[in-house]
């Protein structure tokens, strides 16, 4: 048993039984390599990677790598979804030495954490060019033993190089109507035209690309913009990305074609995905995207909710193929011999073709990802749905991929978002049930009396680590969506308290903003990406929360610091479109204003107050941040000497410091939020 036994992150738990003497990411083990003159192996991944899984398998679990590590090592494991600051650290470091990154990520240190050595996957024997992991670690320890003061050299001078890699912040000015032209011309260049998405294989999911288009096309009228994000909602609907019985996004497709994917679901893609769909119907009421919104939330609080209320992490790419073998995929594809047993011969022969099965396979050994492929025919609606509930029911016996039950703090804050406007969209309340689930957990168990949060919890348990920018903003986007949905003050509050943190405590004096608050943990550098990846940016969902937030309540600091964070959104929206996509959809709301929409009724629950609120809420002007209550409320600022008139439930739409006049007319309502 090594030091991992106690841990709470579940990536962390599946090492504490190597025979690799694991240390977590502590002082301590920075003190034990320095005592005993050894350097340190970072290794770097998370629950639910396969690569991952393999490396332990072929390596921390073989005795005799085992050894030779625990003589010549300190070995440190780290979560990356626990600790994104030391994984974004050592990341760019490998990018930088090595043009490439990904995971499990391995970083050899010097006892003061420098790093002179990295790479990502070893092999046990080498292959395809790549060394075995035993003989990079006979090459480091050699290095270590005889060149030392070269490793020290290379290591200090990778530290500075870093260091000198700060982020530039530049433009402190906001982007205007020509760099989000600039983006969508950009954007346009890069897309796939015959297959949507942008770019080539592998090919991940572009949520946050697609809300700004969604956004764009609400602002401008543009028919390009809603044409792009259309047809790539559409083919990734429609392909193996998607889980077609049971809803949810895989993370990425290995293919163009949205064909094969990566098997793991996480978190963070299905919330952001989610609400992409939803807002794709509230723009043209595609039957597609309410299917996809809804089942996409229907798998998150299925299987991804846990018994505390949070949302775990992750579902893992792989799993028991019925032989005792883990495999990745095992638990989604399909033989036409596998849809036989199941459904018998001619409801089989019907599910191949509507699912597009063949005998060759679209995946490994014969087996085919299921998809809806355009093909030619009119099946018969009630015959499929059974198919699609017997597979279901069918597929539910298989062993199930590991869950990741850790409960990351901004994920669930994009899963709060997502599910309480699905909910109010389409009159779900069991939806916006598990938003509010989600948000007081966050409440309970991340945020302490100073609202600082917590990264992670798991059963219930807070987790040691601190939460960096991306945990407080996408926490306060959540609480602001469920404060516009419910009409419930106390979510607004609680963004504040957040946001307050945000700007004392990772701003800097210029209006930049970093990942780790100024008194966490002092790493070789400070880690500062405002480029959005997987999910947004720590930087760019700060700017959206703080903008929502100064809408809401007229507090100027916060719609200064707004501002002045999407001054990075001008200097890298008309370069880098696609990994600014969420920078660009808040850039959509500050042109837009955003609106600020007050509804005054005698009460929540009043039938005509509850269409004026819903017609808010199915509004499509970018970022409109909606507050409702009675005359009597002093919940929400924007309801403050808002008057029903004629005693009738009324909205207030602004902007910009200026008013529509009031109306009690729904449809005028809509009219005026419709972009």
């Amino acid at each position: 048993m090594n030091r991992l036994a106690h841990e709470t992150s579940p990536y962390l738990l599946q090492h504490a039984d190597n025979p690799v003497d694991w240390w977590p990411w502590s002082a301590e083990a920075f003190d034990e390599a320095r005592k005993r003159n050894v350097p340190v192996l970072l290794s770097v991944g998370y629950s639910s990677c396969h690569w991952c899984h393999v490396m332990a398998h072929e390596s921390f679990e073989d005795p005799e790598t085992a050894a030779y590590l625990n003589e010549r090592f300190v070995s440190v494991k780290v979560d990356r979804e626990e600790r994104p600051d030391v994984d974004a650290v050592y990341m760019e470091a490998v990018q930088a030495a090595t043009g490439q990154g990904g995971w499990p990520m391995t970083v050899f240190l010097t006892p003061d954490a420098e790093p002179f050595y990295f790479g990502t996957y070893f092999p046990p024997a080498p292959r395809h060019g790549m060394p075995s992991f035993r003989q990079v670690l006979q090459g480091v320890h050699q290095a270590w033993a005889d060149r030392r003061e070269e490793v020290t050299e290379v290591a200090g001078k990778i530290v500075r190089d870093l260091a000198g890699r700060e982020f530039q912040y530049g433009d402190t000015r906001t982007p205007g109507e020509e760099e989000l032209a600039q983006a969508l011309l950009g954007l346009t260049r890069e897309y796939d035209p015959q297959r949507g998405g942008f770019g080539g294989a592998p090919k991940f999911p572009p949520s946050m690309v697609l809300e700004f288009l969604l956004r764009h096309h609400a602002r401008t009228g543009s028919e390009g913009a809603l044409q792009m994000a259309e047809d790539t909602c559409e083919r990734m609907a429609r392909g193996g990305l998607y889980d077609q019985l049971g809803g949810g996004f895989a993370r990425y497709s290995v293919d163009r074609d949205w064909v094969v994917p990566h098997f793991e679901k996480m978190l963070y893609d299905n919330a952001l995905l989610c609400r992409v769909y939803a807002h794709l119907w509230r723009a043209t009421g595609s039957g597609l995207a309410r299917r996809v919104a809804l089942e996409t939330a229907d798998f998150m609080v299925r299987e991804l909710r846990t018994a505390e209320g949070g949302f775990a992490s992750a579902l893992d790419a792989d799993s028991d193929d019925g032989h005792g073998r883990h495999v990745e995929g095992a638990f989604y594809v399909w033989t036409p011999a596998q849809l036989a047993e199941v459904l018998g011969p001619q409801d089989a022969e019907l599910a191949a073709q509507y699912f597009g099965v063949t005998e060759e396979g679209t995946f490994e050994h014969g087996a085919s990802v299921l998809q809806l492929p355009r093909g030619e025919g009119v099946f018969d609606a009630e015959r499929v749905e059974s198919i699609r509930r017997r597979l279901f029911e069918a597929r539910a016996r298989r062993p199930a991929p590991g869950r990741d039950d850790k409960v990351v703090a901004a994920w669930n804050g994009l899963a709060v978002a997502a599910l309480a406007e699905t909910g109010a969209y389409f009159d779900r309340p069991d939806l916006v049930d598990a938003a509010i689930g989600a948000a007081d957990l966050l409440v309970r168990v991340h945020m302490d009396e100073q609202a600082r949060l917590a990264r992670t919890s798991k059963d219930g348990r807070a987790g040691a680590n601190a939460g960096v920018l991306e945990d407080y903003a996408d926490v306060a986007e959540g609480f602001l969506a469920l404060a516009s949905v419910t009409g419930e003050g106390v979510w607004l509050e609680f963004a504040g308290l957040l946001l307050g943190q945000v700007l004392t405590r990772f701003t800097d004096e210029s209006g930049a903003l970093y990942d780790t608050a100024a008194d966490a943990e002092k790493l070789i550098r400070r880690p500062q990406d405002p480029t959005d990846n997987a999910a947004p940016s720590g930087w760019t969902a700060a700017a959206g929360a703080l903008l929502a937030y100064a809408a809401q309540t007229g507090a100027e600091p916060h719609r200064t610091a707004a501002e002045r964070a999407l001054g990075v959104v001008k200097a890298l929206g008309p370069r880098v479109p696609r990994f600014i996509g969420w920078g660009l959809a808040v850039a959509e709301a500050f042109l837009d204003g955003p609106r600020e929409v007050a509804i005054v009724g005698p009460s929540l629950d009043d039938p005509a107050t509850r269409t004026l609120h819903r017609t808010a809420l199915l509004g499509t002007a970018p970022g409109a941040v909606v507050a409702v209550g009675t005359p009597e409320s002093d919940e929400f600022p924007l309801l403050v000497d808002r008057i029903p008139a004629n005693g009738e439930p009324t909205a207030y739409v602004c902007r910009n410091f200026t008013c529509d006049a009031p109306t009690t007319d729904p449809e005028r309502l809509r009219r005026s939020l419709s972009g």
